[in-house]
């Protein structure tokens, strides 16, 4: 399907309506993690430069359709500001009304504007058409360039579409072309999937489609152990996730499957507990499973050598305490040293990765959670979407 490019689409002077996805970490009213927000910076250049008057909206937090005043954009408006030290920066109290639209119109070109909170409105979360349009009333044209949320069926993702000529941003655009790799890899590829949500066993049988080997970390190979009969002690899984798994490996497919050989268990869930490595069969009920063990790691290794495509999702252990975090440590940095095309998705992932330093020495972080999963997955995406349909319904009214 095609979709308007920004790099054709004749922007000159237009108001933009650019939907970013500003939902950054904050501790004490401070934003402790500014990467989301430099992720749209290349395309409010791109937009400086063609002389438009830029309007930022973004949801902040889950205010759950009501003002709530620790999750205005304010902490965010500095951080812009700082990053964008030569330009001009109004910030709204709301992100609709006449005073917003006849403030923008007044406005001279390349000015920037940040409106409040969207989610402040529930009709964001809603899909509303009527919501939609009054943000859709600001602007002369749509950018999408938040990943991070276009899985989701809101107003300034979805029904905004409807209203304006509608592009991908260049963040989004990086998305799509970077995960695509892994829909469509260089082979031999190979998989790594881990985690602590015991609900990607469906992702689990995407990934067999597409690699040679699906390797298999965090919580997930406790389904597949106890759907063979093994004790897992207290790890963590559920009956939904064993009868999965056990339909899974009745199929020839499962053969790709590389489960981990040991473990680093321990004797209760404490970063103080005690611990030892334990074989795949042999995890006492009194036992919890937090990490893979060192014969895991070198298996692993054996197979991430050869691959051309990598694509990584979910931690292989509890990295946020040393004692439990070899095994992410261990592989990304091995993954770092090789050739491979290494595509990194999910949020708990992208923490990892950082944490160990490493998010500059892959070729891709995806900047999406939910939205990076169901890319994955090979489900439709909804604000992809929204842009394929939108450039059906004004192609014939944009001359690019």
């Amino acid at each position: 399907m095609e979709r308007f490019s920004l790099a054709t689409f004749p922007l000159e002077g237009k108001t933009v309506f650019c939907r970013v996805d500003y939902n950054v970490p904050f501790e004490s009213g401070k934003v402790v993690d500014t990467s989301k927000i430099k992720l749209s910076l290349p395309t409010i250049k791109y937009l400086l430069h063609k002389n438009c008057k830029i309007i930022l909206a973004t949801h902040f937090g889950r205010p759950q359709g009501k003002f709530v005043r620790e999750l205005t954009v304010n902490p965010i408006f500095k951080e812009l500001k700082g990053l964008l030290q030569k330009e001009k920066i109004v910030k709204f109290d709301d992100c609709i009304g006449k005073d917003i639209q006849q403030t923008i119109q007044k406005a001279k070109q390349k000015q920037i504007f940040l409106l409040e909170n969207l989610r402040f409105y529930k009709q964001e979360e809603q899909n509303d058409p009527a919501f939609a349009h009054s943000l859709a009333s600001l602007a002369e044209v749509y950018i999408n360039d938040a990943f991070g949320v276009s899985h989701r069926k809101h107003a300034s993702i979805n029904a905004i579409t409807q209203f304006l000529p509608s592009i991908a941003g260049i963040a989004l655009e990086t998305e799509i072309q970077q995960l695509t790799k892994a829909l469509r890899p260089r082979k031999p590829a190979v998989w790594i999937m881990g985690g602590a949500k015991l609900d990607k066993i469906q992702l689990v049988e995407s990934a067999l489609q597409k690699a040679e080997y699906v390797l298999v970390g965090g919580a997930l190979p406790f389904a597949f152990l106890k759907s063979k009969g093994m004790s897992v002690g207290m790890s963590k899984v559920d009956g939904k996730s064993v009868l999965a798994a056990r339909k899974l490996l009745k199929k020839h497919i499962a053969r790709k499957i590389i489960l981990p050989v040991d473990f680093i268990v321990a004797d209760s869930f404490s970063l103080k507990a005690r611990t030892r490595v334990a074989h795949y069969n042999d995890i006492q009920k009194d036992e919890i499973a937090l990490d893979i063990g060192p014969e895991t790691i070198k298996l692993f290794k054996h197979y991430l050598r050869r691959a051309h495509t990598i694509v990584w999702n979910g931690p292989l252990g509890y990295f946020e305490w040393v004692p439990f975090s070899s095994g992410t440590k261990d592989i990304s940095r091995y993954i770092v040293t090789l050739t491979a095309e290494t595509i990194c998705g999910g949020g708990e992932t992208v923490d990892a990765i950082k944490k160990f330093h490493l998010e500059h020495k892959m070729t891709h972080v995806s900047s999406g959670g939910g939205a990076s999963l169901a890319f994955l997955a090979g489900k439709k995406i909804i604000g992809i979407d929204a842009l394929e349909g939108n450039y059906n319904k004004f192609k014939k009214i944009i001359k690019q």
